[in-house]
């Protein structure tokens, strides 16, 4: 099917915090409205049958509670696939921003996917009615190529949105349409969480998702363009993925996904949106899932393993059968293994150790986890290179435990800089990175220069350790991770 999603740079308001009329709400989200009819034809134009738009898009943000509400539209949220508000426009009040979507979607003949806020008026006797006598939801709306309201989802994980309320219950979220099955449908960091994610996925054996997000980049492990391939990877899912693109503020990178190939758009340099419309494959139903193997992971996936040793790269990754763990370095090799040191990266402790010279193996463990990797570089360059490993509970800008295995970048020539920001590198590395993770959740990295993406040559379980290995990266590498979710400990 013929996809398309659309990174907007929206029209802010001046002063977000001011208490305005609805009529000046009106007035500046339709000219972000006006951009999305004009890109609407522009795809349509080019045979898609679905359109995302992203998180935000419409009304900005940086509100509070009060100064968001005169851009809030009111939708009925059991009325799904019974009205149609192009077509019958009259049913309820405040509801011109879904108007606009709907008569979009009829007028183009198809699927429309967008985020907007909601107002519900709920009962004060209600105890989770708030104060002021009504919910306020960040909402994505998706509408048929007729303009008929298919589904309502409201954000459940908030990203510091002071605005708005999580829904008293997680929405599962998903429509049919009639070239690609159902679509599952959720927000920006509920990416990060088992409630409603991945648990929608799971329920309703869903192979489609769209996307909207106002993501802001966080290297090296959680690039916006980064994350989102390793989550249709995890999960062999298509994902249509929608950002704002807002540079200044590290926001931007969208695209259109497939387990195994990527239409994707980062820009930290221009301004302005853009397009992006794909073909892809529809996943069926049937297709095993990478997660269905990561379950069944104390099974042998590849029993056609030769011995592992540091001297030949194999295409499958391979673990000596002998009792010892994987890639521990013989009694030889310690005496020259190099120092561990701690840096911090992402906000978390990280402990490191160097990766060194033309080729080798390591492990570096923190916790339960334990972490190895067998590398080889043709050429040296000045580049610092660090294996890390975290275990533990991440604590700032939302809570989530995380077990990570990490091979990135270095910022600079000093232990110090691992950790930090990198964009660009040279380095061209043959590598397999393992773990022995504890958790079936596992999202495989692998970013290279220039934030553009790269696939690894196998992934999965073996002898209860998840492993990535690739043999010659498309560009220098600046990470190569498995960054595993273990939802019970959050």
């Amino acid at each position: 099917y013929v996809a398309a999603v659309y990174e907007h740079e929206s029209i802010l308001s001046p002063a977000p915090a001011a208490l305005v009329e609805r009529r000046s709400a009106l007035e500046l989200m339709g000219r972000n409205l006006d951009i999305y009819e004009q890109q609407v034809l522009a795809a349509a134009r080019q045979g898609a049958q679905i359109i995302v738009f992203p998180e935000d898009g419409i009304h900005g943000f940086n509100f509070t509670r009060s100064s968001i509400y005169p851009y809030l539209d009111f939708i009925p949220h059991s009325h799904s696939g019974k009205w149609n508000p192009c077509r019958e426009p009259y049913l309820f009040n405040d509801t011109e921003v879904v108007q606009r979507l709907s008569c979009m979607a009829l007028k183009n003949r198809i699927f429309l996917v967008a985020n907007l806020g909601t107002k519900q008026p709920c009962e004060r006797s209600d105890p989770r009615c708030p104060p002021d006598g009504r919910f306020q939801f960040n909402t994505n709306v998706a509408l048929a190529a007729d303009g008929a309201l298919l589904a309502t989802y409201r954000k459940h994980n908030l990203y510091f949105e002071d605005a708005f309320d999580t829904p008293p219950e997680p929405d599962y979220a998903f429509f049919d349409t009639p070239f690609a099955g159902k679509f599952g449908m959720f927000t920006c960091f509920d990416i990060l969480f088992f409630e409603p994610a991945v648990n929608l996925i799971r329920q309703y054996n869903l192979k489609q998702i769209v996307y909207p997000t106002a993501w802001m980049n966080q290297l090296p492990l959680l690039s916006a363009v980064e994350f989102q391939q390793a989550f249709a990877t995890a999960f062999n899912v298509n994902i249509l993925a929608a950002n704002i693109h807002h540079p200044t503020l590290g926001m931007t990178g969208s695209g259109i996904y497939t387990p195994v190939k990527s239409f994707i758009y980062h820009n930290m340099e221009s301004y302005g949106g853009k397009l992006i419309v794909a073909e892809i494959p529809v996943i069926t139903a049937d297709y095993k899932t990478t997660l269905e193997n990561n379950e069944r992971f104390r099974e042998n996936l590849y029993d056609s393993c030769r011995t592992f040793t540091s001297t030949s790269l194999d295409d499958e990754v391979c673990f000596k059968e002998q009792e010892e763990t994987p890639g521990t370095v013989s009694e030889k090799g310690k005496e020259q293994s190099p120092p561990s040191f701690y840096a911090e990266m992402m906000y978390d402790n990280f402990t490191f150790v160097p990766v060194w010279g033309e080729k080798g193996e390591l492990q570096v463990c923190a916790n339960t986890l334990c972490c190895y990797l067998s590398y080889r570089r043709a050429v040296l360059t000045e580049e610092l290179y660090a294996l890390g490993v975290f275990d533990g509970l991440h604590t700032v800008h939302g809570t989530y435990y995380v077990q990570a295995c990490a091979l990135v970048k270095c910022g600079g020539l000093s232990f110090s800089t691992c950790g930090q920001e990198v964009t660009d590198a040279t380095a061209l590395i043959d590598f397999q990175i393992w773990g022995n993770m504890s958790t079936p959740y596992i999202f495989p990295l692998l970013l290279t220069s220039g934030i553009t993406l790269d696939f690894a040559d196998h992934m999965g379980w073996k002898n209860n350790h998840y492993f990535l290995s690739k043999n010659g990266t498309s560009a220098g590498l600046l990470t190569a991770a498995l960054y595993g979710r273990w939802y019970e400990k959050d």
